[in-house]
């Protein structure tokens, strides 16, 4: 019999780290989140939380368990989803019209802290016949309802590098982005590895160096690089751009959304760049998902979609500091 390590844990680890007020805030916020989407006749669905395939972002790493068959040896390796991106995507090409779902995520980053907890609450929807611009139009309404905030304001992502950079993030060359880093003191905190590529060093810069200034009232980015696509369109023009985009909030990063990508072969050969990128950087290879891509070659209607991290939406209004307080259990006392 296994031993309990219980000696080996606080005497109060057994008690949730939110206060009981705050789950029952927390619980009168996911009505209202249902209600919102309720009155707009947006469909709540559910998908599974384990699949055969998972996401390729080199940036996402997933948990992954093995499943074994009854009086078999066979198992199958299956993966904890990181977003229910790709099941949601297989409903919208089965004529689901618009849904939405509030459910568990799960990120294997091997962080946990003031924002993060490797067990988190997302809320994600789709919007048919919608753009990307159109869906922050929503988003800036379920914002005003949960958190009674202000309008949002909107800026495109070039905006933002040359206002607080001086710098276009779409024309600066890698050895630009480098002396930026080194102008905002970053590439003397051992924060930077000399092999990274551009879109590292510009992710590092709108981490540190840009997220740091933003109102504190909402704030909408959009028209990313389109080499930071992931799986929104690009608009061609010069440059081309991911039509994409993120919201913060007290400089918190909130939400991300996507005009959804809908050609199965552009999507396909994304995900195989994924995986020379995971190679690259030495994580483990994944599969890719071929349900989703045979549910794009069905036909995806055009959508715009996003995923929105609910336990920091709650901790904005509930006017707290970490994750913790809005947890039940984080992982450390999971």
């Amino acid at each position: 019999m296994l031993e309990s390590n219980l000696d080996a844990v606080q005497l109060d680890a057994w008690q949730p780290t939110a206060s009981l007020n705050t789950l029952h805030l927390r619980a009168r916020l996911l009505c209202r989140i249902r209600q919102f989407f309720a009155e707009r006749q947006v469909l709540e669905v559910e998908t599974p939380l384990l699949s055969q395939a998972t996401v390729t972002d080199k940036y996402l790493q997933s948990f992954q368990t093995d499943y074994h068959f009854a009086n078999s040896e066979q198992k199958q390796t299956l993966y904890l989803q990181t977003s229910p991106e790709f099941a949601m995507k297989r409903l919208l090409a089965a004529g689901s019209g618009a849904i939405y779902q509030l459910c568990k995520a799960f990120r294997n980053q091997g962080e946990s802290g003031h924002n993060h907890n490797p067990e988190f609450t997302m809320l994600e929807w789709y919007r048919p016949g919608f753009n990307h611009h159109d869906l922050m139009d929503e988003m800036e309404s379920l914002l005003k309802i949960i958190l009674d905030c202000p309008s949002a304001q909107r800026f495109s992502y070039a905006e933002l590098f040359q206002h607080y950079l001086q710098i276009d993030p779409h024309q600066a060359s890698l050895e630009l982005l480098k002396q930026t880093a080194h102008r905002f003191k970053l590439a003397t905190e051992n924060l930077i590895p000399l092999e990274l590529e551009k879109d590292d060093w510009l992710n590092l810069l709108m981490t540190h160096c840009i997220e740091p200034q933003l109102p504190k009232h909402p704030v909408f980015i959009y028209d990313f690089p389109a080499s930071q696509a992931a799986l929104a369109r690009i608009r061609p023009g010069k440059p081309a751009l991911a039509e994409r985009f993120e919201v913060y909030v007290q400089g918190l990063e909130l939400a991300n959304g996507f005009h959804e990508l809908s050609s199965a072969s552009e999507q396909r050969q994304r995900f195989k760049n994924d995986l020379i990128q995971r190679e690259k950087a030495g994580y483990p290879l994944v599969p890719i998902d071929e349900r989703l891509l045979a549910a794009l070659e069905q036909g995806l209607p055009d959508c715009a979609g996003v995923a929105l991290g609910v336990d920091r939406l709650i901790m904005l209004a509930a006017k707290k500091n970490a994750i913790n307080e809005v947890l039940s259990f984080p992982i450390e006392r999971a």
